[in-house]
């Protein structure tokens, strides 16, 4: 490598974030030391972000550092979290100091957005990837997807399907054509619904992040609340591109299994509806009810009036389904 482990921490990480009274040691030593507010519980995540699976090849660094961490922050987001510090394992074939700074950007541009430290992590030599753990604190009790119950609003953040489409654009597996770039920008920087989420603590009876396809997750928040689900075909939220590129029956489809959108899937309790609406009104917060919770297992898409029984379809690594 050209430059040393340690100088291209300092170099390309050390103020890769803000600076915070809270953080009492941060890069540059063994382990940092974190001072968590009084009354709070500590949330923690980590996911990885791996060459040619969750990125194609040759992807834009920026993109790549600013999903590492806005996938991180949309787990926290779904917990209803307030982020605060941020650790960083980089695996890369060489120290290649135009990507690494590239990289730093993208990463840094959305860690400022919401306040976050880095505070520490690994560089070593080896096949692209990326390891991001985020850690933040709520203050009460986090959302969780056990909480819903059979009767409640299920709802959506944004447009699913826009990532799936954005992604199919950068592999070169559609055609260009008008709206295409905001697909792609849809892909390549996803935007963490960090205020919606601490916000739905107020309302939400359970709530999880969209990454794996709608469908997929939604059905998760079903099961570990101990449910089942409608969805309503005709309520999913379509971008105006996504339509264009893709046609309407496709765009359907990817709302429901696209992955990468990083939007929140939330249910709200029929004592809770009304207060929601009026104090988050959906056309300001960018959510959208697509149908309820319901007593009997499994999901319904409900289309036309007639009820169809939908499998499973969220993306799984190990039994190569999905994207």
């Amino acid at each position: 490598m050209s430059l040393s482990e340690f100088g291209l921490i300092e170099r390309y990480f050390r103020h890769c974030g803000v600076a915070r009274e809270d953080v009492r040691v941060g890069v540059g030593d063994d382990a940092a030391v974190l001072e968590c507010p009084p009354g709070q519980h500590l949330v923690a995540a980590m996911d990885t972000l791996v060459d040619g699976v969750h990125f194609p090849h040759g992807a834009p660094p920026d993109s790549i550092g600013y999903r590492a961490l806005a996938v991180n922050l949309s787990d926290l987001a779904a917990m209803g979290a307030r982020a605060a510090w941020a650790l960083l394992a980089l695996t890369l074939p060489e120290a290649d100091e135009g990507w690494l700074s590239q990289f730093a950007a993208g990463f840094a541009k959305l860690a400022r957005l919401h306040n976050l430290a880095l505070v520490g992590g690994d560089t070593t030599r080896g096949p692209l990837c990326v390891t991001v753990q985020v850690l933040g604190h709520v203050s009460g009790s986090a959302m969780l997807r056990s909480g819903g119950r059979p009767g409640d609003a299920l709802f959506v953040s944004g447009t699913p399907g826009d990532a799936a489409a954005g992604l199919a654009l950068e592999q070169g597996r559609w055609p260009e054509s008008g709206g295409t770039q905001y697909l792609r920008e849809r892909f390549l920087f996803p935007t963490p619904r960090m205020e919606l989420g601490e916000r739905l603590r107020e309302y939400a009876s359970a709530c999880i992040d969209v990454s794996d396809g709608l469908l997929g997750d939604a059905g998760k928040l079903a099961a570990a609340s101990g449910c089942g689900a409608e969805i309503v075909y005709a309520d999913l939220p379509l971008s105006e591109p996504l339509v264009r590129v893709a046609g309407a029956e496709r765009a359907h489809e990817l709302a429901l299994t696209g992955g990468d959108d990083y939007e929140l899937c939330f249910s709200v309790g029929p004592g809770q509806l009304a207060q929601l609406l009026a104090q988050m009104p959906p056309e300001r917060w960018g959510y959208r009810r697509i149908g309820s919770l319901r007593q009997a297992p499994g999901i319904d898409l409900v289309r036309d009036g007639a009820a169809v029984r939908l499998p499973p379809s969220g993306y799984d690594h190990f039994a190569g389904t999905g994207r």
